[in-house]
């Protein structure tokens, strides 16, 4: 039987290797695309630091990273696969582009949702060079049919796709040079255990503590070109519930404020108007987290609520109170879990009695 390579796939699709996919051309349509608030975005780049040795906080992993980094390096190898794991705005993404750099690497990003299908895949890993590096975002949402295409990947560097149906169904064998895989994800407990498992290191980033953040800050502000008081780095630090990305996200509104009401210089007072008008506290929680506790406390009598009536009463996303709101209230214990929902405790009800208004 003659061979149809014009047979479309299942899906009214092509066969892939008819079907071409430029990450260039999906990376222009982001920027074509963009809003006006991305603007910060690219701020935020511009802070990332590029070196390891630049990185600030998480002592205990840099030291294991630059450990497999320089073994890596010795033996002329790409890295073992990268889990890294940790609540949003802690640095897994600038990891991984700190990776690339310090291993002289090419580094492709994307996310588990923007993988739709396994052709996307398939593009992305057959344009991969030797030791360069992948990066999947939010890798716990890349769907079950793609994340089967993952595996032989990882392992044996090697996809079989098949195309078509019945009869007329043929496999293509891809083979992929030596690549290494970064996953990040904000909910590891949701990866499945065959893809934990075949990453080679796993690390956790946790909150920052408050010098951390100050010297971020200061690094930032250097950056900025705007100086800073040490007590009104510090104070900055102390309101950005241990995380760089809002940190950075402060300080720029900040700046703004400084700038805008004529001052040379961010002092303590600034920040602590600057602050006031963003509605965050002095305990660095901000609308959002006072509303989810005043919601706990007045509405379900402190608790316990499930969170999906939490979020509905809200009228918020339940992956935005888990993933954003909730590890920063656990950890400073102004709420807890339990096996029948979410409780606020004594300090939530102190803290709120002793606000007013913002």
């Amino acid at each position: 039987m003659t061979e149809n390579r014009k047979q479309p796939a299942p899906g009214g699709k092509k066969p892939f290797e008819r079907e071409k996919i430029s990450f260039e051309r999906v990376e222009r349509e982001k920027l074509l695309t963009a809003k006006a608030e991305d603007v910060d975005g690219i701020v935020e780049i511009s802070l990332r630091p590029s070196k390891i040795s630049d990185f600030i906080g998480q002592e205990n992993l840099k030291e294991n990273l630059n450990i497999a980094l320089q073994a890596a390096k010795k033996r002329k190898e790409a890295l073992e696969h990268i889990l890294l794991s940790g609540p949003p705005g802690l640095g897994k993404t600038t990891l991984a582009h700190i990776i690339a750099h310090e291993m002289k690497a090419k580094i492709m990003a994307t996310s588990g949702p923007a993988i739709e299908r396994a052709g996307d895949l398939i593009g992305i890993l057959t344009n991969l060079e030797q030791g360069d590096i992948l990066f999947i975002d939010e890798i716990h949402r890349l769907s079950k049919v793609v994340e089967e295409f993952v595996y032989p990947a990882m392992e044996d560097y090697k996809i079989d796709f098949i195309v078509d149906k019945g009869p007329y169904a043929k496999t293509i064998k891809f083979s992929l040079k030596r690549f290494t895989l970064i996953g990040a994800t904000t909910r590891q407990g949701l990866l499945s255990s065959p893809l934990r498992d075949r990453f080679g290191v796993s690390f956790h980033l946790d909150f920052y503590e408050p010098e951390d953040l100050m010297q971020i800050v200061e690094r930032s502000a250097k950056l900025l070109s705007i100086p800073v008081d040490k007590e009104a780095a510090m104070e900055l630090a102390r309101r950005s519930r241990g995380t760089p990305r809002i940190a950075n996200k402060l300080l720029r509104r900040v700046r703004d404020y400084a700038q805008v009401k004529s001052h040379d210089k961010i002092s303590l007072g600034v920040v602590d108007k600057a602050l006031e008008g963003q509605g965050i506290d002095k305990c660095g929680l901000d609308a959002l987290d006072r509303r989810v506790l005043k919601a706990i406390l007045e509405i379900y009598g402190g608790g316990p609520v499930g969170i999906e009536s939490l979020a509905a009463t809200l009228n918020e996303e339940m992956d935005t109170i888990v993933d954003v709101v909730e590890p920063f209230l656990l950890k400073n214990g102004y709420l807890k879990r339990t096996s029948r929902g979410r409780e606020a405790t004594p300090r939530a009800f102190e803290h709120l009695k002793t606000l007013e208004p913002i």
